[in-house]
């Protein structure tokens, strides 16, 4: 899989709502977003509710819109996880994308381990780091998902609800592949070799 070109590569990207910052302090994930894509087509989209065991605080609420109404009934971490993987397919087949991938990975390992199920040996993809080595620090004042979806006119802007946020992170992703072929990545190992570059010392890239 990983030696493919990018077009024939399949990618998951994932995107989670969680009661916190981090796993280490306690929080768990509220919602679950994935899509696969290859090739810029959409092969399939997995959404869940996920019920963290905890009542969902009100700053998270705020931001989120995502009650404790909303999670009722909703299926635990272990019956959501095992889906979520299912979706992913096997370590061989996919590459995981997540916008700041440390977060949703260090929730998503935290489950897998707190419910002893195990976790698949994924490549992993982090679109922050993709788009800090095509997208110049003139042309943007950050790379956030918000600051990256007004850069390239995202027909989906995020809203911190997974699914969304996902498809947001799946036009940010390809719209910095077009970008790749400017620094002549064309293969999944190319750009494995492209992300060990410093950003200060990356090419210009000229539209």
């Amino acid at each position: 899989m990983s030696l493919l070109p990018l077009h024939e590569t399949t990618f998951v990207v994932v995107d989670l709502e969680t009661t916190g910052a981090s796993p280490n302090v306690g929080a768990g994930i509220t919602e679950i977003g994935a899509i696969k894509v290859r090739g810029g087509q959409v092969l399939g989209e997995f959404s869940t509710f996920v019920d963290p065991g905890m009542p969902v605080p009100a700053f998270i609420t705020e931001l989120t819109g995502i009650t404790d109404a909303m999670l009722f009934g909703a299926p635990l971490i272990f019956e959501a996880l095992p889906q979520l993987i299912e979706f992913c397919g096997p370590e061989t087949e996919s590459v995981i994308v997540a916008h700041n991938a440390p977060f949703d990975l260090g929730f998503l390992k935290a489950a897998a381990d707190s419910i002893q199920f195990p976790w698949p040996n994924y490549l992993v993809m982090d679109t922050v780091k993709l788009a800090r080595l095509v997208i110049e620090r003139d042309e943007v004042s950050n790379y956030k998902l918000g600051t990256l979806a007004q850069f390239f006119e995202t027909e989906v802007a995020p809203t911190h609800r997974a699914l969304d946020d996902v498809k947001t992170t799946v036009e940010v992703m390809h719209r910095c592949f077009e970008r790749l072929a400017g620094f002549s990545v064309s293969t999944y190992p190319e750009l494995l070799e492209f992300f060990k570059k410093s950003p200060s010392k990356k090419p210009r890239y000229y539209a």
